[in-house]
This record gives C-alpha cells, sequence and structure tokens, in this order.
C-alpha cells in the first residue's frame, strides 16, 4: 500500500521549492535558413534575467 503524506508536509515541500518555476519561462525565437531562406523556431526554456540575451544573439 502507499503510504499517506500530511497535508502539512507536502505544504512544507511547496514551500521549500517555491519561486523555483515561476522565474522560468518559453522563449521562441524564429531563425532563416540563409541558404533556403526559410524559417526554423529555437525553442528554450531559460531564466527571466537572461531572455534579453537569448535576442540578443544571432
Amino acid at each position: 500500500m502507499a503510504k499517506k503524506i500530511s497535508k502539512n508536509a507536502r505544504i512544507a515541500q511547496r514551500a521549500a521549492n517555491a519561486g523555483s518555476g515561476k522565474e522560468h519561462v518559453k522563449v521562441i525565437k524564429p531563425v532563416k535558413d540563409p541558404v533556403t531562406g526559410k524559417y526554423s523556431y529555437v525553442e528554450m526554456i531559460i531564466h527571466k534575467s537572461e531572455v534579453d540575451e537569448f535576442f540578443a544573439k544571432k
């Protein structure tokens, strides 16, 4: 049988991980192929502070 976890234990786990997921964002950047002229898309999940750097790179 599975062991039941108390409500207080689950709340403590969430508090320990607080902010870990909300600090990251998914970014999608179109990249044009110089030979064919078609676009492909680069998708990444990065920290909010790195978004400007991601879009500044070519």
